[in-house]
């Protein structure tokens, strides 16, 4: 179950970095034409340490907590994962349904 668990989180994770590596292109574009003010991607009550405006360190900061997972198991620690992976799903799917049509 574990493995399963785990072959899913990486599938995920994967997913998001594709899609965030087009979301943060497309912002970097939008800052050129200064309509991309905001200072993070996410609130401070997120869930997440990362503080960023561009999705990039939020990718990297769920792959770590990937990694801090697979060598603890902790179950605490698995359901934080999954909630920043849902967060990132849904972010970068408003994203892409604001600025790419």
């Amino acid at each position: 179950m574990t493995k399963a668990i785990e072959q899913q989180l990486i599938e995920n994770i994967s997913v998001i970095l594709k899609k965030s590596l087009s979301a943060d292109a497309t912002l970097a574009n939008l800052r050129e034409q200064k309509k991309a003010g905001f200072k993070a991607i996410f609130t401070a009550d997120a869930g997440f340490e990362s503080t960023e405006n561009t999705f990039q360190p939020y990718v990297e900061e769920i792959a770590n907590d990937l990694v801090q997972w697979q060598s603890s198991k902790d179950q605490g620690l698995l359901i934080a994962l999954v909630k920043k992976i849902e967060q990132l799903f849904t972010v970068l799917a408003n994203f892409e349904q604001s600025y790419n049509q």
